[in-house]
């Protein structure tokens, strides 16, 4: 990922009123830094979890973490390119409409 793209997707984490209102609003979800992650994941195809660590500013083991229950929830899906391991939402989700509502301004 190029510093452009990475500043770019920076950016739009920055509405911290609506990622709260977003955590606040779904008691699965209703950690910041998982609402942050199933936003980037709505917004990109996929990301790697150090990606997905760069731009939230946390720990990757964290990332791995908040990964880890999101896919207890099956809102995410992953892919193993031999070391680096892609996430993307799964869109089949029962919860994927509402996150999708939830995070559209």
């Amino acid at each position: 990922m190029n510093i452009k793209t990475r500043n770019r997707i920076k950016k739009e984490l920055t509405n911290k009123k609506a990622l709260v209102k977003c955590a606040c609003d779904f008691n699965i979800l209703g950690d910041l830094t998982r609402m942050k992650i199933c936003y980037l994941l709505c917004k990109h195809k996929e990301l790697s979890v150090s990606e997905i660590a760069g731009l939230v500013g946390v720990s990757v083991s964290a990332v791995s973490h908040s990964l880890k229950n999101l896919r207890k929830c099956c809102l995410v899906k992953s892919r193993r390119d031999f070391k680096t391991v892609y996430y993307h939402i799964d869109k089949r989700s029962p919860l994927f409409g509402i996150v999708k509502q939830q995070l559209t301004p």
